[in-house]
């Protein structure tokens, strides 16, 4: 008796669907190339930790745009081996980078930044006062 192929694409669908709603549940997928980071709303800012092993402080670009935190790391390794020829070498260039769109405007000049031990926190307080409009002069 000869098998369906179709029963083969379905298998393999169901196998997929299971490990992306496996992915999703235990604290969401991470793409590659990509910064594993936590935001967190303390009531009086939002602080961003962000895992970046390996960089330095100098690696790292950090700006806040229209109230997007953009984090951009790159380092590249020329240094050649002092012992023996590579046989293999993967860790010549390195980038990572991410993209966090903050849901409340944040106090600009107050956003502080910290590097330790592989670890970025960025401190981003919110905006205070009740109105953050701008009033527009008409020509």
């Amino acid at each position: 008796m000869r098998r369906n192929p179709f029963e083969d694409i379905e298998e393999m669908l169901d196998r997929v669907s299971k490990q992306v709603e496996s992915g999703m549940t235990s604290g969401g997928l991470q793409v590659p190339g990509s910064v594993p980071a936590d935001v967190v709303d303390t009531g009086e800012e939002y602080l961003v930790t962000a895992d970046l092993p390996g960089y330095e402080t100098d690696d790292i670009e950090l700006t806040l745009s229209e109230g997007t935190l953009r984090l951009e790391a790159s380092r590249e390794d020329e240094e050649a081996s002092a012992e023996g020829r590579f046989l293999r070498r993967e860790r010549t260039r390195t980038s990572a980078n991410r993209r966090i769109r903050l849901p409340e405007p944040v106090e600009e000049e107050e956003v502080s930044a910290g590097f330790e031990n592989g670890v970025l926190t960025v401190r981003l307080p919110k905006v205070t006062g009740g109105d953050t409009s701008k009033e527009i002069d008409i020509e």
